[in-house]
């Protein structure tokens, strides 16, 4: 048996979870107030608080280093990777400290892995991190030489999700084609060719649907015109951290509802408020049309569509899509994400000798 403790920094939380081999035993979420974030300008500055918590959660449960046979963290903003489970070592370490245009709290994920583990002597993993790029090089062009189409994606869960669906199929990851749509806050929808995800929209601040946070693709001289306060958008002036922060965190459904919660969206709905309906309804249009395009990818040789993500759970949002895209293939719906379990699912294929760790 093999205990693994895995660390998922999010944007306001920090989520742990202790795991015997497949059997989660202990997890629990650490909530980071607007307060206490605030009084860090980089997501790297949260670094030892971050640790800090991670450390008392052990101390509390009784959890020594001694008992462990590995740490994982969540995957953060490096240099495009292949799948796969990779050691954490100090190349990851720097690329991940460095300033870069964009931050996430997931970055610190591998950094307090590599920590504790060092102390414990033990190996630290990251598992499929939102950098996995498995790109055809068909996929990397863009209308404009100096802009490539990047890989960012929810590829921790796509990936488990993925291999998830194919042994509900009765094969193996490596022998079906899918097109598997996570959707939470963010949204990533990629085509899965034989055990690669050749594809996918850029979920955190590009292209695809919108979603609960975040504007998705939007007409680009609009934008152009916001940023540079052109008619008609010629009421107010935007800096560049405005401009993101309406793209990410302040786009899709808090945008147009003020509220990134579907719950709250689905309980107007049933009050008769008729936009809320249209908004919601152009999302689950929005994820199909993506979900269809992907599909051209693997020319129409699809053996299922996949759904999964937070929100999976909505029976309304999910019939949507299905009335739109089941006449390409067999809808699986998986609600909710285990990112904890797939992140000890890839150490424990190291630790068994399943795969072999990968070298960052």
């Amino acid at each position: 048996m093999y205990r693994i403790l895995t660390i998922n920094p999010g944007s306001t939380s920090t989520k742990l979870a202790l795991f015997e081999d497949e059997k989660c035993v202990l997890r629990e979420e650490i909530h980071h107030s607007p307060e206490e974030l605030a009084q860090f300008k980089r997501i790297v500055e949260q670094y030892e608080m971050r640790r800090d918590a991670v450390l008392r959660f052990m101390e509390e449960n009784g959890i020594s280093l001694s008992s462990l046979d590995a740490v994982v963290g969540r995957g953060g903003l490096m240099r495009p990777v292949e799948s796969g489970t990779y050691l954490v070592n100090e190349r990851m370490i720097a690329d991940l400290m460095a300033p870069k245009e964009r931050e996430h709290a997931s970055n610190l994920g591998a950094i307090i892995a590599k920590e504790i583990a060092d102390k414990a002597g033990i190996p630290a993993f990251v598992v499929d991190p939102v950098c996995v790029d498995e790109f055809d090089d068909i996929a990397r062009i863009s209308g404009l030489p100096e802009i490539e189409r990047k890989s960012l994606s929810h590829a921790l869960n796509l990936k488990a999700t993925a291999r998830r669906a194919a042994k509900d199929l009765g094969k193996r990851y490596e022998e079906v084609n899918l097109v598997v749509a996570h959707m939470g806050g963010g949204i990533s929808v990629a085509p899965h060719r034989k055990g690669r995800m050749v594809d996918v929209n850029q979920a955190l601040d590009g292209t695809g649907p919108f979603s609960p946070e975040r504007a998705g693709g939007l007409p680009v001289g609009d934008v152009i015109r916001m940023c540079y306060s052109a008619p008609p958008y010629d009421k107010t002036r935007y800096t560049y951290e405005q401009m993101m922060r309406k793209i990410v965190g302040h786009g899709g459904l808090v945008a147009h509802l003020g509220t990134n919660d579907a719950r709250e969206v689905e309980r107007r709905i049933a009050q008769g408020d008729k936009y809320a309906r249209l908004v919601y309804e152009a999302m689950a249009y929005q994820i199909a049309k993506e979900i269809g395009a992907m599909a051209t990818v693997l020319k129409g040789e699809v053996d299922a569509i996949v759904l999964t993500g937070g929100l999976a759970r909505s029976e309304m949002l999910v019939n949507w899509i299905k009335e739109r895209v089941e006449w390409i293939a067999p809808v699986l719906v998986y609600p909710g994400e285990d990112e904890m379990l797939a992140m000890a699912q890839g150490a424990l294929r190291v630790l068994r000798g399943e795969e072999k760790a990968r070298e960052y």
